[in-house]
């Protein structure tokens, strides 16, 4: 079943492809005759298309309303209540189908951001989303179509994809106001929200709307939001400014609960304007991160209040949630909140991939070389890639997956994969940065982890990622480097036993023995539960390969050795 079918005549071919790969390059399924495959029944496959798209967008010129199939086109998908009349061309229309509103593009070259493109984008997302009317010779009554210009029950950027997504928190980003009243900020505007819902839309951590639904907005009015988020079906509003002061140009932007119109967060950017030139891209990457981050947050904190009925995407972030607590008790929490949200969709890609970083993480820390573990493990691996293969959010949780389960070389495979589809993704950097501390290479190691802490300014699981820090200057020898990495680290989270254990092994290896002690006993408080056996197989997973392997488990294993025999 298409989203849309595509009415036009053969003499307006050029101009139907520009439609066609427009409306494709927004996420929608195009059906136009030039798809049609060799020994395939012309009128068989056109009319079963015709009649089960969502929406039928028939172009109308001085051509198309002399062509019978176009009119009877037209006629069939009024009857269905799926017809979106464009102008194409100034011309006079059958006379069935004057008093129908018809977008005007007849002077539209391809421009994305063109107000009467949005506009027609906005109104075909109402008839994909909208629940589909039965054909004219059913027997129940078709639902109306929506009115020219009303807003979707849930709109998104690109296909829905709810069922892969899990129902991830949606987020509607309003056009941002130009405060400067120069001409040139409102094209600066207009592309800063273009490239924001873009940097966001990638990910799978909150679905954006696409612009076309929000378009309307620009109008300078205050908007209920309120009434907005129930038009779009969304959980959060992003709404901002753009302002010249002095040599600056300033981007003000904050984030709404859509319910209740909280302020949940808000950030100023600023920049010279003698850096005009790579000022927008600057200031996108700033403000998605910081958006992704605070929704990210949020969710989580979301998740872990609800007491029941998850739905998949919560079971996900539960999971995250007791990752980030890097605890022996907390793994087999974060394995069992992964294996919920599986069981809950079979088909969600996230949750296969964040199942296999889980017991892959598992695995490396507590599980002595198992095949049938490995196995296990690499199933979901593999479901999530085939599920989703080109989701750099699923690749990066799948490169980590590997990574833990010791094959780092195609864990950087697939990390660099995910770099290469979004290169600002702070978790795609991480997992590369772990794969490269896995192949020994420490230098791009630190580079990934660098670049994973920028995008993600303000993440509370940054104290992991300096961690990882420490390991890379440890396999480099550079052990005062490491204890700078290990402290940044418990400037986050005092109770981080890995960095406490690793910063006690290096007064160790100082001759600091009593700080190196009164450290071990403090590692051994965060963490309880860990046993030698469990130190010694995380030491030996993480330090796989490293010349200081043998270094580092003698220290430890000295470490141990004293504190048991007492002061």
């Amino acid at each position: 079943m298409p989203d849309i079918f595509l009415s036009y005549t053969r003499e307006d071919q050029a101009t139907a492809r520009r439609f066609a790969e427009a409306f494709g390059h927004q996420g929608f399924e195009v059906w136009w005759d030039v798809t049609l495959r060799s020994g395939q029944t012309y009128d068989e496959v056109t009319e079963t298309a015709l009649r089960t798209a969502k929406a039928v967008v028939v172009l109308w010129s001085k051509k198309s309303v002399l062509s019978r199939w176009v009119r009877a086109e037209a006629t069939l998908a009024d009857r269905n209540k799926t017809l979106v009349p464009v102008m194409i061309e100034p011309c006079d229309r059958p006379i069935m189908f004057e008093l129908t509103q018809t977008a005007d593009l007849t002077h539209w070259e391809g421009a994305p951001a063109d107000p009467a493109w949005l506009a027609l984008l906005s109104d075909v997302q109402g008839f994909v989303d909208r629940e589909r009317p039965l054909p004219h010779d059913a027997p129940a009554t078709a639902a109306p179509a929506p009115a020219a210009g009303a807003l979707s029950a849930t709109p998104v950027s690109a296909p829905a994809k709810l069922a892969e997504r899990g129902d991830a928190p949606s987020l509607a980003v309003l056009p941002f106001t130009n405060r400067s009243g120069l001409a040139e900020d409102d094209v600066f505007a207009i592309g800063m929200v273009e490239d924001i819902i873009d940097a966001l839309s990638r990910g799978v951590y909150v679905r954006v709307i696409a612009s076309a639904a929000t378009a309307r907005f620009r109008t300078g009015a205050i908007p209920d939001l309120e009434a907005m988020s129930h038009q779009l079906g969304v959980r959060y509003i992003l709404e901002g400014n753009v302002r010249r002061t002095g040599g600056s140009l300033r981007v003000t932007s904050q984030l709404v609960d859509a319910a209740t119109g909280a302020v949940l967060w808000t950030q100023r950017f600023d920049r010279p304007l003698t850096e005009l030139a790579a000022l927008q891209e600057q200031l996108v990457l700033e403000v998605a991160a910081y958006l992704n981050t605070q929704v990210y947050r949020l969710e989580m904190e979301r998740a872990l209040k609800k007491p029941g009925d998850l739905t998949a995407w919560e079971a996900v972030m539960r999971a995250i949630a007791a990752h980030r607590l890097m605890n022996v008790a907390n793994m087999s929490v974060c394995v069992e909140e992964a294996r919920k949200a599986v069981a809950i969709a079979p088909d969600y890609a996230l949750a296969h991939a964040v199942l296999a970083m889980a017991s892959g993480l598992h695995y490396q820390a507590f599980v002595p070389d198992d095949p049938a573990e490995v196995r296990r493990i690499r199933h979901h691996v593999d479901r999530a890639l085939a599920l989703d293969p080109d989701n750099p959010l699923v690749l990066a949780h799948v490169s980590l997956a590997l990574s833990l389960t010791l094959n780092p070389e195609d864990g950087l495979r697939h990390g660099e994969r995910a770099l290469e589809l979004n290169h600002g993704a702070a978790l795609v950097h991480f997992a590369c940065g772990v794969a490269c501390i896995l192949l020994n290479h420490p230098g791009e190691a630190l580079a990934h982890l660098e670049a994973d802490i920028r995008a993600s300014p303000g993440a509370p699981i940054n104290f992991f990622n300096m961690v990882w820090q420490g390991f890379a200057h440890l396999r480099a020898g550079r052990w005062s480097e490491a204890v700078v990495a290990c402290d940044r680290s418990l400037a986050l989270n005092p109770a981080c036993a890995p960095a406490i254990l690793f910063k006690a092994m290096s007064c160790k290896n100082d001759g600091r023995t009593a700080e190196a002690r009164q450290l071990w006993l403090r590692a051994r408080e965060a963490e309880p539960n860990g046993t030698l056996a469990v130190w010694e197989l995380g030491v030996s997973r993480v330090f796989a390969r490293s010349p200081v392997r043998e270094e580092l488990l003698q220290l430890l294993r000295s470490l141990w050795t004293e504190a048991e025999s007492g002061p």
